[in-house]
């Protein structure tokens, strides 16, 4: 099959690569913090996906220690939930209908 060139790419061991759109969809990041002192309580971030057809995915973002790189860690969906944006709790998706 023949690919246009924009979408061809060469892996760090120089072989010629497509990049295929596997989804699309809108996404959530939130931190962990203490109730009580407003501080971070983990070292972590969760990350939530959502492709444009509703399916859901949740990743644990951890930092290494090597500057700007994280490990991404598969999680159980937990479905809706909120979190609290400062001044108020909303909704993990803006669109939600909770």
């Amino acid at each position: 099959m023949k690919y246009p060139q924009e979408v061809l790419t060469i892996s760090k061991r120089g072989k010629v690569e497509v990049r295929k759109l596997i989804d699309r969809g809108v996404y959530v990041r939130y931190e962990y913090i203490d109730p009580t002192t407003g501080e971070k309580s983990e070292n972590k971030i969760k990350i939530v996906l959502r492709s444009k057809d509703g399916k859901l995915e949740e990743y644990f973002m951890i930092p290494l220690k090597q500057k700007d790189r994280y490990l991404l860690l598969k999680t159980d969906v937990k479905g809706d939930r909120f979190l609290w944006d400062g001044t108020k709790a909303v909704p993990l998706f803006e669109d939600s209908n909770e």
